[in-house]
């Protein structure tokens, strides 16, 4: 399932082959990406630092989705995937929150006495 990031990519912490071998696969929305791991993926390195585990992520055609792949040893695959998409949760219901706010302040200025 998926390609093997090259030997190049492999932190000391995975044992090869064995971590490499079917890995968690989930589904992310794209537009989530920037604020779970920074502009041009620029927090990918620690995160996969802290989980010990590495990960890889495809963006899907015609999709607004992109699949995150995380390669380790069980446990950590299993811990890094729920906490990305623990992660994942958090940042749509704040995006939603922010979009219910900015709805709800545009229906504030449409409705004021002053615009009748």
């Amino acid at each position: 399932m998926g390609t093997l990031p090259a030997r190049r990519n492999i932190p000391p912490w995975v044992k090869v082959p064995e971590d490499l071998k079917d890995p968690e696969v989930f589904q992310v929305q794209t537009r989530l990406l920037k604020a779970m791991f920074g502009p041009n993926g620029s927090r990918i390195p620690y995160i996969q630092q802290v989980s010990k585990a590495i990960l890889e992520l495809k963006a899907l055609e015609s999709s607004d989705l992109t699949e995150v792949v995380v390669y380790g040893s069980y446990l950590y695959k299993l811990q890094t995937k729920w906490m990305l998409q623990s992660m994942a949760e958090w940042h749509r219901q704040r995006q939603e929150r922010g979009m219910l706010i900015l709805a709800e302040a545009m229906t504030t200025l449409e409705l004021g006495p002053w615009m009748k």
